[in-house]
């Protein structure tokens, strides 16, 4: 199943010069853990809910595995400070569903368990 590495960043409005060489060296720390952009930044978004100002990014890997794999790695902890130095955020790693997932199948073991207690 596949995993997500979601991040909500604060970035300044100008890059500093290590966060451009965070940019350009971070996908060779993703693909010894088959890690890929999803979204970067998304500059065109429309907020239905709630509020979001900052910059999202999120990337996919094989599995949860791979993406604490990654994250750990002495190569991506290497490059990582010459982001979290001028960038705020949050990240967070996350396993995806299968593809055959159905909200009403939760729901409904959901439901079920409610009603044995």
């Amino acid at each position: 199943m596949p995993a997500y590495a979601i991040a909500n960043l604060r970035p300044s409005a100008e890059p500093h010069d290590e966060v451009l060489t965070y940019m350009e060296r971070v996908q060779d720390t993703m693909d010894p853990f088959g890690g890929r952009f999803l979204v970067h930044g998304a500059p065109e978004r429309e907020v239905r809910e709630g509020s979001w100002p900052d910059a999202i990014v999120i990337l996919v890997f094989p599995s949860f595995a791979d993406a604490r794999a990654w994250y750990d790695s002495p190569a991506y902890q290497e490059l990582l400070p010459l982001r979290t130095r001028h960038i705020d955020g949050d990240l967070l790693l996350v396993d995806g569903v299968a593809p055959t997932y159905r909200a009403a199948e939760t729901a409904r073991h959901l439901r079920a368990a409610r009603t044995a207690s």
